[in-house]
């Protein structure tokens, strides 16, 4: 295992120029030994990259990648002693599952007991056990994929184990399974593992540790809580989340803000100053109120979904056909208002964040 260092930038064209050149901007990021990871961002925004980077299958265009302090920039895989699973799956067919199970460790000269004990425990983990003696190629392409996750954790040695959205050939009734199964193996075995995904569920489940990133950038890393509390940018606050934060527009006013053509105190003494910013806040937070309530604003509801364990209301905060919508989660139990009916939203509470140019103030 190791501790890995980045301080890199990559383009795939020659003498970048702007940032759209860049497949990902300059970072400086650190992995550190042991921790469980996630790269979490739509398709395009640079997680595969910077993966094959910290492998060693692409060399940065820009910068170095250490391993506990040493410079690998121009090693090759092998040579960082890496292991990698696909998104599809890597075996052999001709194997038995325990045979492909044990063929990094006889790569490398371990011991055959060792070897035996190893490939047993790694089974059991993945529930494999019942089928070590059956050829690969008599498998379904979800046992095939957790024979590949299986040869990626069976070595004790490797310095990470880098996981490329593996399980996008799974059945989705397997996936919360197979995602409970690796965060347990990462607290047996205190592997480094970094796992790429655009599945905000997978991320936020198996890792300690959550890099979103977006147009090449990662804007934050952080725990669930902290993504989901306190996003650092408003790509996060829409990314992360079932619906994503409400954002609305604010400025300065009278030496408070105003927001949705109400006047409030300002949570920050710097937001009265300021001629625009913009107000972030969850659904979940937003909570039906009295009418004129000081932190609250009026609306008129469009929208009423029942989603099963919760409901979900959509106000339209104003008359014209272009005003801000706010989205409310609210309880079974709370008395849901018809659509058509007028109604005032809380907005302004400890869980309000307030964002300039996209970034988080205070």
């Amino acid at each position: 295992m190791a501790r890995i260092d980045l301080d890199l930038a990559h383009a795939y064209r020659p003498n970048p120029q702007r940032d759209e050149d860049y497949a990902l901007l300059p970072l400086k990021m650190t992995f550190e030994d042991g921790g469980a990871y996630a790269l979490l961002g739509p398709s395009g925004c640079g997680k595969t990259t910077l993966l094959n980077i910290v492998s060693g299958l692409v060399t940065p265009s820009q910068g170095t990648v250490s391993y506990d302090g040493r410079d690998v920039t121009a090693l090759s895989p092998q040579q960082r002693n890496i292991a990698q699973v696909f998104q599809f799956p890597v075996i052999y067919d001709t194997m038995t599952v325990a045979e492909n199970l044990a063929f990094p460790l006889r790569n490398r000269g371990v011991a055959a007991d060792r070897i035996k004990e190893r490939v047993g425990r790694v089974a059991e983990m993945l529930e494999l056990s019942g089928q070590l003696n059956t050829r690969a190629a008599g498998l379904a392409a979800d046992a095939k994929q957790k024979i590949s996750l299986g040869r990626g954790l069976v070595r004790e040695d490797v310095s990470a184990v880098l996981f490329d959205e593996p399980l996008t050939v799974i059945d989705p009734h397997l996936k919360w399974q197979l995602r409970r199964k690796l965060k347990q193996i990462h607290h047996e075995l205190k592997l480094t593992l970094i796992y790429v995904t655009h599945d905000q569920v997978e991320a936020l489940t198996f890792a300690q540790q959550v890099v979103v990133m977006t147009r090449g950038r990662a804007v934050q890393i952080g725990s669930a809580s902290e993504l989901f509390e306190r996003p650092r940018h408003t790509f996060v606050g829409n990314f992360i989340g079932s619906p994503g934060m409400n954002f609305l527009p604010a400025q300065g006013h009278g030496g408070g803000i105003r927001v949705a053509g109400r006047d409030f105190a300002a949570p920050l003494p710097q937001l009265a100053a300021l001629d625009a910013f913009t107000l972030g806040i969850r659904p979940e937070h937003v909570q039906l109120t009295a009418a004129h309530a000081a932190e609250a604003v009026p609306g008129v509801v469009t929208q009423a979904q029942d989603i099963g364990t919760y409901w979900l209301l959509t106000a339209r905060l104003g008359d014209a056909a272009d005003a801000p919508l706010l989205r409310a989660r609210l309880g079974p139990e709370q008395t849901i208002p018809r659509v058509g009916e007028a109604v005032w939203l809380s907005i302004v509470s400890s869980h309000t964040c307030w964002y300039r140019n996209e970034e988080l103030l205070g």
